[in-house]
């Protein structure tokens, strides 16, 4: 199979099964307890008159199969409807909040990579006393949930020692970096504990493979052997294990905004599913799932490129 023709393939797989996690979601609405109707009345009495417009302001009288095809076509066109909650169009929404969202993403990305492939390539590669002091670090990183490392790195380094803020935005592009930063680390820690201990045991396995010991046999400096026949082939395992990485950071991060109410897309989650704002979930939830179907795409297709010994559509290594 063509490099071409796989890449047509998964992004027409990844169609089909958007468009069904689209039926899932906008079902999922009608799957709670009680009527849209009595969600958006927030429990206060109503007189028949007010319930039967509120119906008619939202197609709740329609057909099921009618509200999911106009929803969709919505959706196709950039209209994710109206928030109830905020009194305005979600995708408006949506665009003041998401890129609060993906600069935290990538910024924590950013740690994950430099910090975990640092310390998993200098415990494989120094072993002893360096790999055991790695070993008891990611531990402790990987026991660390999200909310957990956000509430201690606020009491220290905002509360304490002041040198970060404790919460929200910013104003500015410094100043919004220097306001996620926090939100970043705690974002990151789990993850680099365990890309770091990927690495690790990635690398540990080339070192003991056959054409490191020839490459060493024949006198190949041994900086060239870590870099360009152990940390090299060892890059297709770290690669899918980064695609894990980048699908946690997405659903991470509602914790990590939360508590450090920064104001991107997981705290308008939080909120919106607090306060029953169906629209803005769904949009949500659907943005969530399309971005982390995308980088398991990107990954599939990045593979077979970083390590030829895959053949397209396997993210093993090849027998």
């Amino acid at each position: 199979m063509t490099f071409v023709r796989f890449a047509v393939r998964r992004v027409a797989e990844m169609a089909a099964t958007l468009l069904a996690a689209s039926f899932v979601v906008f079902g999922a609405m009608y799957l709670a307890p009680g009527s849209p109707a009595s969600f958006l009345l927030s429990g206060r009495s109503a007189s028949p008159e007010a319930v039967r417009a509120i119906n008619s302001q939202y197609h709740l009288d329609d057909p099921f199969a009618v509200r999911y095809s106009s929803w969709l076509g919505g959706v196709l066109r950039g209209d994710f409807g109206r928030s109830i909650t905020y009194r305005t169009d979600v995708s408006r929404l949506l665009a003041d909040r998401l890129p609060t969202t993906l600069l935290l993403i990538a910024m924590a990305l950013t740690v994950v990579v430099v910090v975990g492939l640092f310390l998993g390539r200098l415990a494989a590669v120094r072993g002893g006393l360096t790999d055991s002091a790695v070993l008891v670090a990611t531990t402790f990183a990987v026991g660390t949930p999200s909310f957990v490392a956000a509430v201690l790195l606020q009491g220290l380094f905002a509360v304490r020692l002041g040198w970060f803020p404790s919460g929200g935005t910013g104003e500015g592009a410094a100043d919004t970096v220097l306001h996620l930063t926090l939100p970043a680390v705690a974002l990151a820690l789990y993850l680099i504990g365990m890309l770091a201990r990927v690495t690790r045991s990635a690398m540990l396995e080339e070192l003991g493979s056959e054409h490191v010991t020839v490459a060493r046999s024949r006198g190949v400096p041994e900086r060239r052997v870590i870099r360009h026949h152990v940390f090299r082939n060892s890059l297709g395992t770290v690669l899918t294990t980064g695609g894990l990485v980048v699908s946690t950071l997405l659903v991470c991060t509602v914790l990590v905004e939360t508590a450090f109410s920064v104001g991107g897309i997981g705290q308008l989650l939080e909120l919106s599913t607090t306060t029953k704002d169906f629209p803005t979930v769904q949009a949500i939830a659907l943005i969530i799932v399309a971005l982390f179907m995308a980088v398991n795409l990107v990954v599939d297709l990045l593979l077979p490129l970083v390590d030829p010994r895959l053949t397209l559509g396997t993210r093993g290594h090849a027998a």
